[in-house]
């Protein structure tokens, strides 16, 4: 099983903790504040460690369950404490009216991250296209992307832990498209579907 940190204590730090806790994983738990990072850890169970905000993460799978406009800040923040590890990226830029992303480029979070992240860190973009309850209660296909073959197969094997099956979509600028697959699932929680029980998921045909 895998050795996970995770930067962030709101719900969808919990929801994956709680997860990886089920599938056999060592998580630690790492948040500004403390106490709230100490109450997650032990609602967690299961071993769940508090690490301390800023210093080298304990797990090898780093996963920043950050609000979007806070990760690459964060990630700096860390700067050559995240030396070596496998960042993973899961939010989304939305921007205001939720039919867009904030940035304009083609770029994404998950690159901008690696652009600040220390040269020996790996970056992974997934989780980001599940809604949070869906990602609580079911069984959802989780799309990956990033550039180092290693790093994604750790990602994978973490994923599928869970009891979810991964899907690598290619290379980290494909990122970008993932963070607009983001967007289209909330077009269709609002219109085609018209709620959030749902996730998009890959169907193959029989042979």
């Amino acid at each position: 099983m895998s050795n996970i940190s995770i930067i962030g204590t709101g719900n969808m730090a919990r929801t994956i903790g709680t997860r990886a806790i089920a599938g056999g994983n060592t998580v630690e738990v790492m948040g500004r504040d403390q106490s709230k990072a100490a109450d997650l850890a032990k609602a967690l169970g299961g071993g769940a460690t508090t690490g301390e905000w800023g210093t080298a993460p304990a797990g090898d799978i780093v996963i920043v369950a950050l609000l979007y406009d806070g990760v690459v800040p964060v990630v700096a923040q860390y700067g050559d404490a995240l030396a070596g590890k496998v960042i993973v990226d899961i939010s989304n830029p939305f921007n205001s009216t939720f039919d867009g992303l904030a940035h304009r480029e083609e770029t994404s979070i998950a690159q901008e991250v690696a652009k600040v992240a220390p040269a020996s860190a790996s970056v992974v973009k997934a989780f980001n296209t599940i809604f949070r309850h869906v990602l609580e209660k079911g069984r959802p296909d989780v799309f990956i992307a990033g550039d180092n073959a290693q790093a994604k197969a750790s990602v994978e094997a973490f994923i599928e832990s869970l009891g979810l099956r991964p899907l690598d979509v290619g290379g980290l600028k494909m990122a970008h498209w993932l963070e607009g697959a983001g967007v289209v699932t909330v077009g269709l929680a609002n219109h085609g579907v018209g709620n959030l029980d749902f996730a998009l998921s890959i169907t193959e045909l029989p042979v």
